[in-house]
């Protein structure tokens, strides 16, 4: 195999893209906390009927991109591999994606520059165009070889092997107009010029021709020849490209090796559920998913769209699952961190993709995960529900108030139940804010000058909200934020604040969410704050505070986005926003699931028997839940 010759340089050498060292907050676990470490490790009572190579039950498995972007190498793959083979693969974990670009001698590390620096980037490629593994970050892959090694080591592992690829043929090889396997097309026939990735600059759409799809049973004969065992093809399904989701469909058919089928990113439109089952074997509900309780909150109502959707081989996908260490080098812009999810949401992400069922794709970087990450993964008994041969559905049943109750038919007669408390932890209490700006939007995006006393407070809370309408990543920025003092005025940036959220991702000094300047309709900031809402940031001020003073706005960056969000409103407190976080009883009588009589229980995560009863009752801490199965 000819390879076209490019100039590798190895970026990831450079100390730029060296993770930050980060430290797991799980520390201090309550008891019920250590109780879950401790279950995890207990011998287990269910068999994990895990999936095959068709997608029987939902794949369970890692993914590069959450951790580490465009930009991971066979080094950090091989890592992530030998620790699941140590300690996931025992209890059906078994799947390793390299994700996004693998491609690219040159990767961002941050996808927010992909079309900045990458545009008609020289990309590894053979000489019928199809796109292989960059051997400065794939060594293996050197002499034409791909990632056959890879997949080859990763198979005497015990492991399955996944790629990620984008929906289309190169850009590059349309402009060569190189020839297709076979002789009889070129590039030329098979891309659509008119066609392109909006958010990725590698490719062109491919014509629903004979042409194309020669283009996609050519690619589909390498990936074979590989060993791949997984694809998941980007850019299909939102907007939903049907023709092209059929040529991949054919291709599949005709290589003689199964291979998994995952179509990314969403909302897939439930309008093409029977389609979408009918050609692929796992679908995206969601755009990207990160460890924010908004985005997880979400999901809750889109999984619900899809009840009854899956079946055996065909899955909705509600994305990979960011827990532990996340983002070494990612699209949140280089914020390596521990997730953001609290120890009660993760145990609610968990059990709500066990119930869904969901594919299970790890986010995280797995060598650094610490004892209670470990302990949620390898619960056998949570996986057993979701990897349940009869592969049902969940269904919601109720949602009341915060409380919400789901049930999934397990195979052996039984039922799992969850009972989640979806109650706004991150509300915001706007009555003692001591200010609060106009709804900010489109039409008129500020700045709005602020200028309030502060009394010689403590603290104080920067606030952006989402104006009410759910959004997360308009763009908002602080301009020219000041203390004042009785010896005059100092850059509140040049404090450090204490913490910082940001809806989409996290917050800036002195430059935008999308990396540019501070700049509010045209008035420019060169010191400030650029984050997304909702967001908190949190200060401890020196002694003798009297005023504060910024200007606030939408960045041009935000209202310059097509499609929703851009209405925000600016807020300042000197106390906490948020309200005191409060338990909530939740309960469900196992008469309404149609089980008559009392009932042998199962808390699952703690993996105890429970005294059988005709009904369950518990305090559920905010964003918490309870997974029980009840025979």
């Amino acid at each position: 195999m000819k390879i076209i010759a490019l100039p590798f340089l190895c970026l990831l050498a450079t100390p730029a893209f060296l993770p930050a060292q980060i430290t797991s907050p799980n520390t201090n676990l309550n008891a019920r906390e250590q109780q879950i470490v401790v279950a995890a490790k207990l011998p287990a009572p269910f068999t994990i009927s895990h999936g095959g190579q068709t997608a029987q039950t939902p794949p369970m498995g890692w993914n590069s991109y959450d951790a580490y972007g465009d930009s991971v190498t066979e080094a950090e793959t091989l890592a992530n591999a030998a620790w699941m083979q140590a300690h996931l693969l025992p209890v059906g974990w078994d799947t390793i994606v390299v994700d996004f670009r693998w491609y690219d001698p040159q990767p961002t590390g941050d996808d927010r520059l992909l079309n900045k620096i990458r545009v008609g980037a020289a990309l590894a490629a053979d000489e019928y165009g199809r796109l292989l593994p960059a051997p400065n970050r794939f060594p293996s892959a050197t002499n034409g070889t791909g990632f056959k090694p890879l997949a080859d080591r990763l198979h005497a592992m015990g492991l399955k092997f996944g790629i990620h690829v984008m929906r289309g043929i190169p850009r590059q090889a349309v402009l060569a107009n190189t020839k297709i396997l076979g002789g009889q097309f070129t590039a030329a026939d098979v891309g659509d010029t008119n066609d392109q990735c909006v958010w990725c600059p590698d490719m062109f759409g491919v014509r629903a021709s004979a042409a194309g799809q020669a283009w996609y049973d050519s690619c589909v004969q390498l990936w074979a020849s590989w060993g791949v065992d997984y694809i998941k093809v980007d850019d299909l399904s939102a907007p939903y490209h049907a023709a092209e989701i059929e040529m991949i469909h054919r291709a599949l058919g005709q290589v003689g090796r199964a291979i998994v089928f995952s179509t990314s990113p969403g909302e897939t439109p439930v309008s093409q559920a029977a389609h979408i089952a009918a050609n692929a074997n796992l679908w995206r509900i969601s755009g990207d998913f990160w460890d924010r309780w908004p985005k997880l909150n979400q999901q809750f109502d889109l999984l619900a769209q899809w009840q009854g959707a899956g079946a055996l081989g065909h899955w909705p996908d509600a994305d990979m699952i960011p827990l532990g260490k996340i983002a070494l080098r990612s699209k949140l812009g280089g914020d390596p961190h521990w997730t953001h999810f609290t120890r009660a949401e993760q145990l609610s992400l968990m059990s709500l993709w066990a119930l869904a069922p969901s594919p299970l794709m790890l986010g995280m970087n797995l060598p650094d995960n610490d004892d209670w990450t470990t302990a949620l993964l390898t619960n056998p008994e949570v996986l057993a529900v979701n990897q349940d041969p009869l592969g049902k559905s969940g269904v919601r049943l109720s949602h009341t108030n915060s409380v919400e109750m789901w049930s999934k038919d397990l195979a052996d007669g039984s039922k799992a139940v969850a009972l989640f408390n979806r109650g706004e932890l991150a509300d915001l209490d706007s009555s003692f804010a001591i200010y609060k700006s106009p709804l900010l939007t489109r039409q008129s995006p500020g700045p709005v000058a602020i200028d309030v006393p502060l009394g010689g407070a403590k603290k104080l809370y920067l606030v952006v909200d989402d104006g009410g309408d759910g959004y997360d990543c308009d763009h908002a920025d602080w301009l020219e934020p000041k203390l004042i003092t009785a010896q005059g005025e100092t850059d509140l940036t040049r404090l450090k604040w204490k913490s910082a959220t940001s809806g989409w991702q996290k917050a800036f000094v002195n430059q935008s969410v999308s990396g540019g300047v501070l700049n509010v309709a045209g008035t420019i900031g060169t010191n400030g704050i650029g984050t997304h809402a909702t967001s908190v940031i949190e200060y401890n001020l020196p002694a003798g505070c009297q005023r504060f003073t910024a200007r606030a706005g939408l960045d041009i960056g935000g209202t310059s986005q097509r499609g929703a969000g851009a209405t925000v409103h600016f807020l300042v407190f000197t106390r906490d926003p948020h309200p005191v976080a409060k338990t909530v009883a939740a309960s469900v009588s196992f008469s309404s699931l149609g089980l008559a009589g009392a009932r042998p229980v199962r808390d699952l995560w703690l993996r105890q028997e429970l005294p059988a009863t005709e009904k369950f009752t518990a305090d559920l801490p905010p964003h918490g839940c309870v997974l029980l199965r009840v025979k």
